[in-house]
């Protein structure tokens, strides 16, 4: 049985790695997440009674329950999903993005060095450290070309600053210290479990209540849109075949502008809620005061996971998208609990 020590396995993205790990046979995953607003012990409700899942509520920065994590469970891999992760609270609020992203990957980094010198030598070649970053690091794209792994860091929001710097001590950990580490930067991530501050699962819980979809700026905004799923068949792909101190980008090769995305979110509500009396869903756009600094487009070329590893997505934007607003559709519990004294839609991100 092979054995992940998943961080950040409650939210969104890592929530969905851990349910998809537990769908494939002979491996186990310890689960250690903190339970901030973003992370929901209700993501993880389907897997209780599961004996290969063991959940760990704690912080990443907490380096004395790290190491002890590895030292009890013997992990053969680190996935790193933990990060506050939302750009318009990284506006409202930076510090937090700069202590979990930066101090948290560092000390996760740190103990799983530690730990790695210390496996025998069989146990120390198949070792893995696998970090989740984003596209955003590499900040924002003219109307033509696409992201590449070779492309030059240009953060331009507090969120993707802490993300870089996350991915320069990835980096520094190979190249000083010979860990056998992995970085995935992946595009826009859409699908089940996702938090509401999202465009969106936001804007699906806007529609069902009557509210406005709020749209910045002029909606022209581009980006590449992945399926969560497919995202966590990648990182597994990865996992298991990727080179140690390689990166790969992972994108869904489904480019669309914000715009583009409500309206396409509208028309599937309109045709799985034909009684709704919010149809046409499209009437409750409004534009309204753009992001400050806000990329105007972002686009993954994911062909070196193509051609090294054989990965592709399966699902295109709209098989995606109807799927997703299908699973909102059919949790509402999971949605008014994860809401709950949390979040109520506001607009975030205006600045002081």
């Amino acid at each position: 049985m092979k054995t992940i020590l998943v961080t950040g396995g409650a939210g969104f993205i890592g929530g969905n790695f851990i349910h998809y790990l537990l769908s494939l046979d002979g491996v186990r995953a310890v689960n250690l997440d903190a339970l901030t607003y973003a992370g929901h012990a209700e993501t993880l409700a389907p897997l209780q009674g599961d004996p290969r899942h063991c959940f760990v509520h704690g912080d990443i920065g907490d380096r004395r329950l790290v190491r002890s994590l590895l030292a009890e469970h013997q992990p053969d891999a680190v996935v790193n999903f933990a990060a506050e992760s939302h750009v318009d609270r990284s506006i409202d609020g930076p510090a937090e993005f700069i202590n979990t992203n930066v101090l948290g990957t560092f000390n996760l980094l740190d103990c799983a060095r530690q730990y790695w010198e210390e496996l025998d030598t069989t146990r120390r070649a198949k070792f893995r450290f696998l970090h989740v970053s984003t596209d955003e690091v590499y900040g924002s794209l003219g109307p033509e070309g696409l992201f590449s792994e070779t492309s030059p860091y240009a953060p331009n929001s507090p969120y993707s600053a802490s993300k870089a710097a996350s991915d320069h001590l990835v980096r520094a950990w190979f190249h000083t210290f010979g860990l056998p580490v992995l970085t995935t930067n992946c595009s826009n991530n859409y699908g089940p479990y996702q938090f509401p501050e999202k465009l969106i699962p936001l804007f699906i819980q806007n529609a069902l209540a009557g509210k406005p979809l709020p749209i910045y700026g002029d909606g022209a905004n581009v980006r590449d849109w992945l399926y969560v799923l497919d995202h966590c068949r990648a990182i597994w792909c990865v996992l298991g075949g990727g080179r140690p101190g390689e990166v790969y980008n992972v994108g869904g090769n489904s480019e669309r502008t914000n715009l583009q995305v409500v309206d396409v979110l509208c028309d599937t509500l309109d045709e799985l809620l034909p009684e709704s009396v919010h149809r046409p869903h499209a009437g409750l756009k409004t534009f309204v005061k753009d992001r400050p600094g806000h990329d105007r487009r972002y686009a993954i070329d994911a062909s070196k996971l193509h051609k090294e590893l054989g990965w592709q997505p399966v699902e295109t934007f709209e098989t995606g998208l109807y799927k997703t607003v299908q699973w909102y559709l059919s949790n509402q519990d999971w949605c008014a609990a994860v809401l709950a004294d949390s979040y109520q839609g506001e607009r975030l991100g205006l600045g002081s």
